[in-house]
């Protein structure tokens, strides 16, 4: 009899066991997309839904028997990395999709490419009708395997009509178990090499200004100060009101603008004006580890944070 009992109660871990493994298994699987043996014909997870692209492309109905459909189409900015350490190429690029309405979302999607084909990731939302520039592997050298997608987005407040003028940039790795992006933070001691930063790497936010008197400045619309550098020596800034654009004059770690032209639309609380004065009287320029560009203005009278 207790032999009996014995079999029985093994049957059942047994069958527990199983039971255990296989529902393990079904989850595993049901977060995995299927493999394609191409990266544009893939299937790829948005907003927790299945999308699988043809030649690029997606179209399902938005609801059951709906005329509206949900268009998924491949966008580009492609990187190519072996991203998982197996010797073979995978790819980062962005999707976009539409749901019938003025919407159009961005997205960051990778596939991995295995033995058995493509099997694509889930997606990282950018923004609504945002503007993609580049993406390109971080240049940081203790980043590894970092995405670094550049793209311009509205400022704070303003309306989806507005063309997206200020400039982001978000550092994306990802995990090849999960096949999830998960977010680098920059604001961190560490993070940057300065001797590998330049003014033209990226476009420049203002963040605020700091005087030897003790004054501190900051704009009222964060994101809303943006300097642009280019190789031929002109520099070009959005502001909360006008634009300016110039030249600029580098020695060493010297720099000076200059030849400064802006359009002369009045708005009551900018800090335009403050903004020109901190360029109008910029001496030098260095690099912090915290990825940040600071201006020295003259007679060490304070600096201006720029990230």
């Amino acid at each position: 009899m207790n032999m009996k009992w014995l079999l029985i109660a093994l049957g059942a871990i047994i069958v527990l066991f199983a039971g255990f493994f296989a529902f393990n298994s079904y989850i595993y699987n049901e977060k995995q997309a299927d493999t394609a043996t191409d990266y544009k014909n893939a299937e790829y997870i948005i907003d927790g839904q299945r999308v699988k692209l043809e030649d690029g492309l997606a179209e399902i109905e938005a609801a059951p028997g709906s005329a509206s459909k949900i268009v998924t189409r491949y966008f580009g900015n492609e990187v190519i990395r072996d991203l998982n350490g197996d010797g073979r190429d995978d790819v980062v690029f962005i999707l976009t999709q539409q749901s019938g309405g003025s919407g159009t979302f961005f997205y960051v999607v990778a596939a991995l490419n295995t033995e058995d084909g493509y099997i694509g990731s889930e997606a990282y939302l950018l923004g609504d009708r945002i503007a993609p520039q580049t993406t390109e592997l971080s240049q940081n050298p203790n980043h590894q395997n970092v995405i670094v997608v550049n793209y311009a987005d509205r400022a704070s407040g303003e309306a989806m009509t507005v063309a997206p003028s200020v400039s982001k940039s978000v550092w994306l790795k990802l995990d090849p178990a999960a096949m999830q992006f998960g977010i680098v933070e920059q604001n961190f001691e560490g993070e940057a090499e300065p001797t590998r930063m330049s003014l033209v790497m990226k476009d420049w936010t203002w963040i605020s200004a700091l005087y030897e008197d003790g004054r501190s400045i900051e704009p009222n619309q964060p994101d809303s100060f943006v300097l642009s550098f280019d190789e031929d020596g002109t520099f070009s800034a959005t502001t909360d009101c006008n634009g300016v654009g110039g030249k600029y004059t580098v020695s060493g770690n010297s720099i000076s603008f200059g030849e400064m032209v802006t359009t002369l639309m009045f708005c009551e609380d900018s800090k335009e004006t403050e903004f020109h004065q901190i360029l109008e009287n910029t001496a030098g320029y260095h690099f912090t580890s915290r990825g940040e560009l600071i201006l020295d203005l003259k007679f060490d009278s304070g600096t201006a944070t720029f990230r």
